[in-house]
């Protein structure tokens, strides 16, 4: 029964390493490495383009940064091939990183709310 046991988790272990070490095509690279080039170009492009307020071209901007940075994250880093605790891990900070953020941009754009001297 020790043998036995001993032998799945040899298999599970073969496994794991199987899986951590997936080989991604080269035709799959360089279909994102095209998809970033063309999200480099819409940000380019955004910058120069009047969308009619700061605030629409600050989020035009920052949806491609998110959609470019999910790309690299998904399968440059391997995370779309990774186990599920990667992913929990990859989404956990991800939403830290949101967390920290509201609160900064809470803390910045409620500044001028209070009449405090010497700011």
């Amino acid at each position: 029964m020790q043998h036995h046991h001993q032998s799945s988790q040899l298999h599970q272990s073969a496994e794991a390493h199987e899986q951590s070490h997936h080989v991604i095509a080269v035709k799959t690279y360089l279909m994102i490495y095209l998809a970033l080039m063309l999200l480099l170009a819409l940000t380019v492009g955004a910058y120069f383009l009047d969308m009619g307020s700061h605030q629409i071209n600050l989020a035009v901007a920052m949806t491609i940064a998110v959609v470019k940075a999910v790309l690299i994250v998904l399968f440059f880093m391997h995370v779309y091939y990774s186990a599920p605790l990667t992913w929990i891990t990859a989404v956990g900070s991800l939403l830290w990183v949101g967390l920290l953020l509201a609160f900064l941009l809470a803390d910045y754009f409620s500044r001028g709310w209070l009449d405090i001297l010497g700011k």
